[in-house]
């Protein structure tokens, strides 16, 4: 039978409820365990699926009452890449199960004592089924593994009538299974909360009729209608209107630009004002801001180093304990000593201890509003020695503020000219009209001049009168090109804000440029406090790269004490720092917001994407901040480097207690029972201790903040002014 995906599916081994096949996948097919795994979960009756695309082995465990292995092999010959994200029912199914198989062995462990003594090995036997059959598959797949040993020392517990010891450690390793899993759900949690489903409506203009469709029905050529407050769903080439585009997510300039006819434009960017249609040239999952399944499947399948190596040492280990059974059973005869040898290894606390931390501090991150995406993100942070930095919306908030107001003519003062500039500019809705008027706030003498009807100018400005003379309120070309005004006496002053990167609102009075307010973005609060604090936790150096104009850069890096900056950098260029910071042996953690930061997330050794980013900034990192407080950037730092220490430390604690249990065992100083209870008592410790992440940042009080993005809906209205 051949399908979509697999060309070739055979049963090797089956028990009640678990069977397991050797698999081949088509050519150009996922052939990733994450992709097969969770396809392979959706299909009716299954529970869990774990797949190892270097065995082509595929473990699948299933309701009995609802399917069977030759109904499931069907099943999965039929299936098809469907690129969606995990069904929530899937997870409930799986933790059901586990949790099940905890209860199971719980109980049995409790039950032990008061047992029939004809009823005790059947009962332990069957807690033990799915451990011998797991280790059933790994002999047969990788040869003894910790999984072999581990059921070997229940078959023998059970062989040796110490039933106590062999439902001790299938309760064990039920229970690290469980928590693992439960810790993993709900880091996940965390993620569907942050991200923000694709979709929403789009207005088209077919057959010379604008109509309201879903977002996913756009097609390639449609002429899409967006204007002021939509975010542009498509990328594409401007057909007509003009409207001021803020693409602070694409190209980190904070100030919006002018689009009009003939003009490119990127979905994820913001209409601030104006209207535009716009003929869509890629939609849907080919435009720039849309790939978000594949970026989510991407970030949760990735396993850290630290856990890869911690599961090959407790491997590696195992003919050690084995070897060290043989030797004290050639040297001493005494089944006992090796009985007891057998019930200590390092297998549990190795592989459970290690990602159960690693979850642990996933889960108080989620809980100081972090998002940690994967342990391999958390592991790179802590190894994190270069912290690079966009600049608009991730060192400062991308909000301007008023920094200076400046008056040619000795009949107005500053006040005066921030007073006039706000009074008109009150009734517009503009980054920059809201940045005027919330300065006339702070003064210390606001005062409202009366004036008539406000003209708004789209991408240019406003105008108005007062007592009979006309007042306009805008950019440069606005004043010079449009209304004739000479700014060429003023040229020095002009150039001195430019020089200091401040963006300039020019106003004119009667003919005449009375003056003009230099603006700037407003930088962090905190922005400083961090990175001073981010060299107190071992980042050796700090560096700047923004798209925006070197003496805005400039002003900003001397002003947080940056190492270093780079300006009017384009979104590849960033990535190309990147390599060649990469290429001097630097440990790179970049730190962006946009979607011209997305090669940087995914191209440097971590990627954090802040909050108010783009869906694709936020999908490409490795660590999204789920609330606006750029400290969180240290704090993940902190936590980082805290659970680095955590596993060291569970790892000697491993080390040190089994080492002293083994050579107690094997110099007869210890029963089997005494064995196993020592050895499944410090495993269940230690991982305790990493459950609870011991040593890791505490923030008592803190709530996750999940906020929900909203969607503006854009109808084909005009821009009309007030």
């Amino acid at each position: 039978m051949d399908g979509d995906w697999f060309v070739r599916l055979q049963p090797l081994h089956q028990t009640l409820g678990r069977v397991r096949f050797r698999y081949r996948c088509r050519a150009g097919m996922p052939l990733d365990a994450h992709s097969i795994e969770y396809e392979v979960r959706t299909l009716k009756g299954v529970l869990q699926a774990r797949a190892n695309p270097a065995a082509r082995s595929l473990v699948v465990e299933f309701e009995p009452g609802v399917t069977d292995p030759d109904s499931l092999a069907a099943a999965i010959l039929a299936l098809s890449p469907s690129g969606l994200p995990l069904p929530a029912a899937n997870h409930r199914h799986s933790e059901a199960a586990r949790l099940g198989a905890v209860a199971m062995s719980g109980a049995t462990l409790l039950a032990t004592s008061s047992l029939q003594p004809t009823l005790q090995a059947p009962v332990a036997f069957g807690a033990a089924v799915p451990l011998l059959g797991e280790a059933v598959d790994d002999f047969l797949e990788k040869g003894i593994t910790s999984h072999v040993l581990e059921a070997l020392a229940v078959g023998i517990s059970i062989g040796r009538s110490d039933f106590l010891a062999a439902n001790t450690t299938s309760f064990l390793l039920a229970l690290g299974e469980y928590l693992e899993e439960s810790i993993e759900r709900r880091s996940d949690e965390l993620l569907k909360h942050l991200l923000r489903p694709p979709g929403g409506e789009v207005w088209v203009e077919r057959n010379g009729v604008e109509t309201l469709i879903d977002a996913a029905e756009v097609q390639v050529g449609d002429s899409v209608i967006a204007a002021t407050g939509t975010v542009i769903p498509v990328d594409g080439t401007v057909l007509g209107g003009e409207a001021l585009v803020n693409e602070a997510t694409m190209t980190g300039e904070s100030v919006p630009v002018v689009r009009r006819r003939g003009d490119r434009v990127l979905s994820a960017t913001l209409i601030e004002e104006g209207r535009l249609r716009i003929y869509a040239e890629r939609v849907g999952r080919q435009a720039a801001a849309a790939r978000i399944a594949e970026f989510v499947e991407q970030s949760l399948s990735v396993k850290s180093e630290t856990q890869l190596e911690a599961a090959r040492l407790a491997d590696r280990l195992v003919p050690m304990v084995l070897g060290l059974a043989g030797a004290t059973w050639l040297l001493t005869g005494d089944g006992q000593r090796v009985a007891a040898v057998l019930q200590a290894d390092y297998s549990c606390a190795l592989k459970l201890a290690t990602p159960v931390a690693f979850k642990a501090a996933m889960y108080r991150a989620g809980q100081s509003a972090i998002l940690i995406k994967s342990a391999k993100a958390l592991e790179r942070l802590a190894r994190a020695d270069t912290f690079v930095f966009d600049k608009t919306g991730t060192l400062t908030t991308g909000v301007l503020k008023v920094t200076d107001s400046i008056a040619f003519s000795a009949a107005y003062t500053s006040e005066d000219l921030t007073n006039l500039a706000a009074s008109v500019e009150e009734h517009y809705v503009h980054p920059v009209a809201e940045a005027v008027v919330a300065a006339a706030h702070r003064l210390e003498h606001p005062h409202h001049f009366d004036h008539q009807a406000v003209q708004f100018v789209v991408a240019h400005g406003v105008a108005s009168v007062i007592d009979g003379k006309r007042v306009v309120v805008g950019s440069r070309h606005f004043i010079e090109d449009d209304e004739g005004i000479s700014t060429a006496a003023h040229a020095e002053v002009i150039e001195r804000l430019h020089g200091e990167g401040k963006t300039l609102l020019y106003i004119g009075f009667g003919g005449e440029l009375i003056g003009v307010l230099g603006l700037t973005e407003s930088v962090r609060d905190n922005a400083a406090q961090t990175v001073a604090r981010l060299r107190a936790l071992g980042v050796r150096r700090i560096l700047m790269l923004t798209g925006d104009q070197p003496e805005r850069a400039r002003a900003l890096a001397e002003e947080l004490g940056l190492d270093e900056f780079r300006a009017g950098l384009l979104p590849e260029q960033k990535a190309e720092v990147l390599q060649q910071l990469a290429a001097e042996g630097a440990r790179i953690a970049f730190v962006g917001d946009g979607v011209n930061d997305a090669p940087a997330l995914t191209g440097a050794l971590v990627g954090i994407a802040m909050h108010h980013g783009a869906d694709i900034a936020r999908l490409a990192s490795d660590i999204t901040l789920l609330e606006d407080d750029f400290s969180r950037v240290a704090d993940a730092r902190a936590l980082a480097l805290a659970t680095r220490r955590l596993i060291d430390g569970n790892f000697k604690l491993t080390a040190g207690l089994n080492t002293s249990i083994l050579g107690a065992a094997a110099f007869g100083l210890l029963t089997p029972v005494a064995a196993s209870m020592l050895h499944n008592g410090s495993t269940i410790a230690i991982l305790l201790r990493a459950l609870a992440g011991a040593g890791l940042p505490r923030e008592p009080g803190t709530r996750v903040k999940r906020c929900a993005a909203k969607r503006s809906d854009a109808g084909p209205a005009t821009a009309t002014g007030h």
